[in-house]
């Protein structure tokens, strides 16, 4: 007997599966809106930006790529766009 259940598996174990063989397919990626530390704007950036994102108010450096998700600048804080 197994002593796990396959047909219903924990949130968490869930994430951190591969995007392709969760039980139901879902990207890792998001949008998010990102607050500058200088000007307060919010601007939209995606979670796996492979450009720098600068401010449109006061052109600060909000992100920088690697190679996976984008790196937020120090201060910056960010909300997750529902879809």
């Amino acid at each position: 007997m197994l002593a796990k259940d396959l047909l219903h598996p924990s949130s968490d174990e869930e994430r951190t599966r591969n995007k392709k063989k969760r039980l139901v397919q879902s990207p890792n990626s998001y949008f998010m809106d990102v607050k500058c530390p200088g000007c307060y704007k919010i601007t939209t950036v995606f979670s796996h930006a492979q450009t720098v994102v600068l401010c449109v108010g006061c052109s600060t450096v909000l992100c920088q790529p690697t190679g996976g998700k984008a790196r937020l600048t120090e201060g910056c804080s960010f909300r997750r766009k529902q879809h």
